[in-house]
C-alpha cells in the first residue's frame, strides 16, 4: 500500500527555491496557437477550461486540457 503524493512546504530560510506552480493557459475564440504536432492554427471554439476546438487549416481538432503541446502566439 502507498501513501499519495503530498506536497511539501518550503521554510523561508530554506536555500531551495519553492516549487513554481503555473495556472493552465486560457484561450478564446480568435486566439492564434501553435501545436508541437498539428502546427499552426486558429482558436474557434472553446468549452471553458475542458477543451478548445482549433483549426489548423487541413482539419479542426478538439483539444483537452492540460494544453501541454499548445501554446498561444
Amino acid at each position: 500500500m502507498t501513501k499519495p503524493a503530498v506536497s511539501r512546504r518550503t521554510l523561508p530560510s530554506s536555500p531551495f527555491k519553492a516549487p513554481v506552480t503555473r495556472r493552465p493557459e486560457q484561450f478564446s475564440v480568435g486566439d492564434r496557437v501553435t501545436h508541437d504536432e498539428h502546427g499552426l492554427g486558429r482558436v474557434i471554439g472553446a468549452e471553458g477550461d475542458i477543451a478548445v476546438l482549433v483549426d489548423f487549416g487541413t482539419a479542426q481538432t478538439r483539444i483537452t486540457t492540460p494544453f501541454a503541446k499548445m501554446t498561444k502566439l
